[in-house]
């Protein structure tokens, strides 16, 4: 008896290599996947101005790296000794307001560099709920600010869709070279409601559908789907009922692999996750001699595979922990 529908995912039109240069950004799927390629050994930068849930605060990001644009000095806040923006994810903070827009800058011109010399953009759409701040307009994150400041909306199919659509073509001007793939991010955003997170995951997904049908280096990958339709029961989500667990996950960046990869890069890429779990590997005695010559062989894989993939600072972290110990 089948328990689950499975459905097939056609291979998108760019693949992806491990000579591909690569910039995620989005949901909190945008950090898994971008984590799994960074693993993988793929040149990938992810999330550089931390998680972001929205569309148009996407767009807003890449218009503004597009053009190195400075940090709006006016969304700064200060916070229990630090520096914040509300264009952008807590995790970048300062401690001073010069140096949040020192790292602000410096993060404009690392994710240009990216979007200049880059193969593909991954965006990951996580809610079509925005918040506003009146006087400053839509912002990324509300920084543990009174919720009463905020005012919260949702954002209407064609505003999004013009948004991107604006920035999709700056892109394909500036960097013909770069294609896109977006999802939708299986993470359920309940907070704002049940049927609430249904109307936006499905405002995403149209938004998502009527761009990929609007430009030829667009193309969509169904993380969403795969979570809804394949892994649809609760003990595929972590405690919190919302994000999916380590399996769910692991599930889903299979059907990636097979989906954006090519057989090559895909052989590839078991060789290296081979290899992390045994750079992962606790023995139960370290001072062993079957561990050390476990460690030796180890070095000497990383060693033929680092003419191809950056291995050296677990070489020389395997290396300096042999010295360490007695021969």
């Amino acid at each position: 008896m089948q328990w689950s529908l499975d459905f097939p995912i056609s291979p998108l039109p760019s693949q992806i290599t491990h000579q591909s240069k690569i910039l995620s950004m989005g949901s909190c799927f945008a950090d898994v996947i971008g984590e799994k390629m960074k693993n993988a050994k793929f040149d990938t930068l992810v999330n550089p101005f931390g998680t972001i849930f929205h569309p148009q605060i996407l767009a807003d990001l890449l218009d503004h790296a597009i053009s190195k644009d400075k940090m709006d000095l006016d969304g700064i806040l200060q916070r229990d000794g630090l520096f914040f923006h509300y264009g952008v994810h807590s995790d970048l903070k300062g401690k001073s307001k010069e140096d949040l827009a020192q790292q602000y800058s410096s993060k404009m011109t690392q994710t240009k560099e990216y979007l200049e010399k880059g193969s593909h953009l991954i965006l990951t759409f996580g809610t079509s709920w925005i918040y506003e701040l009146p006087g400053y307009g839509r912002v990324a994150n509300c920084h543990k600010q009174a919720q009463k400041l905020f005012e919260k909306k949702l954002s209407s199919l064609e505003e999004m869709q013009n948004d991107l659509a604006l920035v999709f073509e700056n892109i394909s001007g500036a960097f013909p070279q770069l294609n896109i793939i977006l999802t939708v991010s299986p993470v359920r955003h309940i907070k704002d409601g049940i049927s609430e997170n249904q109307l936006s995951k499905s405002l995403l997904r149209v938004l998502c559908g009527n761009l990929e049908r609007q430009f030829d280096f667009v193309s969509y990958f169904p993380a969403y789907e795969i979570m809804m339709d394949e892994l649809r029961d609760y003990r595929f989500y972590k405690s919190d009922l919302i994000h999916p667990t380590e399996e769910a996950e692991n599930y889903i960046w299979e059907k990636w692999k097979k989906a954006i990869f090519d057989t090559e890069t895909e052989k590839k890429a078991a060789e290296i996750s081979k290899i992390q779990l045994e750079l992962a590997h606790r023995p139960l005695n370290p001072e062993s001699d079957s561990h050390r010559k476990f460690q030796q062989n180890l070095v000497a894989k990383l060693e033929r595979l680092n003419e191809e993939f950056d291995f050296s600072k677990e070489i020389k972290a395997l290396s300096k922990d042999l010295q360490s110990k007695p021969s």
